[in-house]
């Protein structure tokens, strides 16, 4: 249900928004992307926010400069750019944040004394529309969806959230693996529309997901805001947690970490030769993340990079390679066609500001 805005709360004063980046401050991948549609499900522009999508229409994700006064500079906006008026069965359209289950140890789900969840968020759309805000236990496979509206105006949603103690529900698994996610439904086929919608925890039945939420892919007309979004402990909502963004950045890099030169020719890492070809170099990351990440990103274009040996440098022949990486740090490799010296001492860099390196511990 919707209330009236409040500050009054059980919650610790500081730490007690359990949402990372809900002010939508840091964006390592991108600011924007376009195109966006069919089953492009994955982390695109703010950190921490994947959207998870499966629609014949398509829209453009940004963080924009276009938050409420006082609350926060940016947002995450959605506009729709193909509408999708025929609606097939299975589609959905979800903004969300997957948590750690021992993150969530304060709630003490499933037993006695579990704590009620406040959710609150700011949002605003081009038009009056119906849309879903769900909790979904990924351990115990239950879930509750609250609907609220939006107008062309922020407006501030409050929901609280029933504590759950049901037979059918236990104790979050505190561990580094996903618990909860916080769903925000924008579009759904047949499939997760076509029961009653469920207002208070129940085991999931995917027809009472999203029962009775519009659709965002309507008309190219429609966008979509959102902002602020807080989730804490109690049956009230506090004032938005405003937080340092050194901090915010860091809980992100726990899950994504990206480096990048600020200018052409500057380096990722100190390295060394393993051959005359391939140089190996480590990235020491800036906190520790959630698991040991098994791959690494970059831009895809061998001539971004280099090796910079001896007196001179050389471009390499390949797109950097994951070598092998712990919760602390990641070595990658540079190749390049011939002329490294096997045991010196490297650099590896850039060839321009676009150039990136970024390893993921995602949820």
């Amino acid at each position: 249900m919707t209330k009236a805005r409040t500050n009054a709360s059980a919650s610790p004063a500081v730490g007690r928004n359990m949402v990372i980046n809900g002010a939508m401050n840091v964006a390592q991948r991108s600011a924007s992307v376009t195109g966006l549609g069919a089953t492009l499900s994955a982390y695109h522009t703010v950190d921490r926010f994947p959207i998870a999508v499966s629609t014949s229409g398509r829209l453009t994700m940004t963080q924009t400069a276009d938050g409420p006064n006082g609350i926060s500079a940016n947002c995450t906006k959605f506009d729709c750019t193909t509408a999708d008026t025929s609606i097939a069965a299975g589609e959905y359209f979800l903004f969300r944040q997957p948590f750690e289950g021992q993150n969530l140890q304060r709630i003490g789900k499933g037993v006695a004394g579990a704590q009620q969840i406040t959710i609150s968020f700011y949002v605003k759309a081009n038009a009056a529309f119906t849309f879903g805000c769900e909790l979904e236990d990924k351990d115990n496979n239950r879930n509750i969806t609250i609907l609220f509206d939006t107008t062309t105006d922020w407006v501030r949603k409050v929901i609280t959230i029933p504590a759950d103690v049901d037979d059918g529900s236990s104790p979050f698994d505190d561990d580094n693996a996903e618990s909860l996610r916080l769903n925000i439904w924008l579009h759904a086929g047949s499939t997760y529309t076509s029961g009653t919608l469920g207002t208070s925890w129940y085991n999931r039945v995917d027809a009472n997901r999203a029962a009775g939420i519009d659709s965002f892919f309507s008309s190219t007309d429609n966008n979509f805001f959102i902002t602020g979004v807080q989730m804490e402990v109690g049956p009230v909502a506090t004032e938005f947690e405003q937080e340092d963004i050194s901090t915010t950045l860091a809980k992100c890099q726990r899950y994504y970490y990206k480096t990048g030169p600020i200018i052409s020719n500057d380096a990722f890492c100190l390295g060394f030769n393993g051959s005359a070809t391939v140089a190996v170099g480590v990235t020491h990351f800036p906190v520790t993340m959630r698991a040991d990440p098994t791959a690494l990103e970059q831009n895809g274009t061998a001539a971004h990079y280099k090796i910079a040996h001896a007196s001179t440098t050389t471009t390499c022949s390949a797109v950097p390679a994951f070598d092998r990486a712990t919760i602390d740090s990641g070595s990658v490799l540079f190749t390049v066609g011939s002329g490294l010296t096997t045991g010196q001492a490297t650099e590896l860099r850039s060839l321009n500001n676009t150039a990136f390196l970024a390893w993921s511990a995602e949820l």
